[in-house]
């Protein structure tokens, strides 16, 4: 299934990964790895949550870059599949236990790969800035320039970078970070 976008648009989300998350793979998979090689030495991986991790595709490479890793995944909906690709467990938190703060826990970076661009816009700046309390490094990947969190002065862009599909299509890479008021 190459373009999930109709689909989405369709059916929703909820009925797209309640009917299908045992199939889901991320189309745009190779992008996704070359972001982060490219991007290795800007991103601290010591402890990461890979929030809404998918079947696994990030936190695969970075297994693959240290299997010791304190890597904490989370996905509502692909739990099982994540646990089938990676032998590992996959917590269910969601954007609404981000923006309720139900999650207690510190990490050193956060990689939100194609999913924070499907979060309701009336609730982005809280669970982007909740993020942002429970690690210093949000890096979000994304299939186009969405989210667009440039109006929020409360979040810095670190860096940003992008790969190219096959179709020349840009898969765009951002990190950021809380910013410091002053």
């Amino acid at each position: 299934m190459k373009n999930i976008r109709p689909i989405y648009e369709q059916l929703g989300v909820d009925y797209y990964y309640k009917n299908y998350a045992h199939a889901y793979q991320n189309p745009h998979e190779p992008q996704v790895r070359n972001l982060l090689i490219q991007n290795k030495d800007k991103i601290n991986y010591q402890s990461c949550l890979d929030f809404c991790a998918g079947g696994g595709e990030v936190s695969q490479l970075l297994l693959e870059w240290d299997n010791n890793i304190q890597l904490i995944a989370s996905d509502p909906y692909t739990q099982q599949l994540y646990q089938k690709n990676i032998g590992r467990p996959c917590m269910r938190w969601s954007f609404e236990d981000v923006y309720k703060n139900k999650i207690q826990a510190q990490f050193d970076s956060i990689i939100c790969s194609f999913a924070l661009h499907l979060c309701p816009l009336e609730k982005l700046f809280p669970v982007v800035n909740n993020l942002l309390k429970l690690a210093p490094q949000l890096v979000i990947i994304s299939p186009h320039k969405q989210p667009d969190l440039s109006n929020y002065k409360q979040f810095e862009l670190v860096f940003e970078d992008y790969s190219l599909t096959e179709k020349g299509k840009k898969v765009f890479l951002k990190s950021y970070k809380l910013a410091v008021s002053g």
